[in-house]
């Protein structure tokens, strides 16, 4: 039975390891959304600059380039970050089964045991009355 246990302590731990793989990309996605908020909060900024200040306006096409290269690269970060993050789920999901599997199968050891143990059990017990009752003729 100790392999079925140890099969399950690592299969703990390889869980413990995806859990924290998949914590840290969730955090990455939610950073950078937090950046592509940021960046659309910094447009709004500048067209309101732009709007009190003529001579910011001059200069609001060449940062409208800079802020779409910058939001286009961010966006393009978050869905390498979601590929990533579906991959980690998928990798979690495999590894939680996984050890369901080795779950059932160590509790069908510890019933095979116990069963084989009550046989053994009811065994003796059966050939003590059959020596008794032979003993008593």
């Amino acid at each position: 039975m100790r392999w079925a246990d140890q099969l399950i302590k690592l299969s703990n731990f390889e869980l413990e390891l995806l859990q924290t793989r998949l914590a840290e990309v969730v955090e990455r996605r939610a950073r950078a959304e937090m950046k592509l908020v940021m960046l659309a909060a910094e447009g709004e900024a500048e067209v309101a600059l732009a709007r009190r200040d003529p001579e910011a306006g001059w200069r609001l096409g060449a940062f409208n380039k800079g802020l779409e290269l910058r939001k286009a690269s961010t966006q393009q970060q978050i869905d390498m970050i979601a590929i990533e993050e579906s991959g980690a789920r998928d990798a979690l999901a495999e590894a939680f089964e996984t050890l369901k599997k080795y779950e059932q199968v160590a509790e069908s050891a510890r019933v095979a045991e116990v069963r084989e143990a009550n046989r053994r059990e009811n065994a003796a017990f059966d050939e003590i009355g059959l020596r008794r009752a032979v003993g008593r003729r």
